[in-house]
């Protein structure tokens, strides 16, 4: 059928083609445009007809993506949970001297390793192995100011540190514009 078109449709050309010089050109055009639509035709055709592969060997579920809105934020840190089995295996002995650090508003009204919501300006800590709720005295060595802080948390997590204290318990020792500072822990009485 497609044959038997472009042969009748030629035939037309060559009698438009006879004529002048402008009804040559349009012959032309007209040729053109009818074998560019017949070849398009034919390659729409031809992909209708041809099936697309499925891959039946895959045992993975599809993947759905979803779209991300641009409202949405980035979930706030997180500091890394400890477990029960930690807290019982590794209880860290004192006394200990170390540098200290604090932490503030970044973790502000957030839940601790223990469970606990931060407050900055509680007497709270964060110590790698202490267990939660022990009460320690933290003495800045620099200035001899201490501090009786509950451990609520884990941490901390930068190297060469051995407790995290609050934004409050920074301000007691004295420490809060330098960031860091050299300390003892100790057990207090009954701990």
């Amino acid at each position: 059928m497609r044959l038997e078109s472009i042969k009748t449709f030629f035939h037309w050309t060559a009698k438009v083609g006879a004529g002048n010089a402008l009804n040559q050109r349009c012959g032309l055009l007209v040729t053109c445009l009818m074998l560019f639509m017949v070849e398009g035709c034919t390659l729409i055709q031809r992909a209708s007809v041809t099936p697309v592969p499925t891959d039946t060997t895959s045992s993975q579920p599809p993947v759905i993506e979803t779209p991300v809105t641009p409202q949405e934020e980035p979930p706030p840190p997180v500091r890394p949970r400890a477990s029960a089995k930690e807290d019982s295996t590794k209880a860290g002995k004192l006394p200990q001297t170390g540098q200290a650090s604090w932490y503030g508003s970044k973790f502000h009204g957030r839940t601790t390793a223990s469970g606990e919501t931060y407050d900055e300006e509680g007497l709270t800590a964060a110590h790698a192995s202490l267990p939660f709720g022990s009460k320690v005295k933290v003495t800045n060595l620099s200035n001899g100011k201490s501090v009786e802080v509950e451990i609520t948390d884990r941490g901390p997590f930068a190297k060469n540190r051995i407790i995290d204290v609050s934004h409050a318990a920074a301000k007691a020792l004295d420490m809060k514009d330098l960031g860091t500072t050299k300390v003892r822990l100790e057990p207090l009485p009954g701990q």
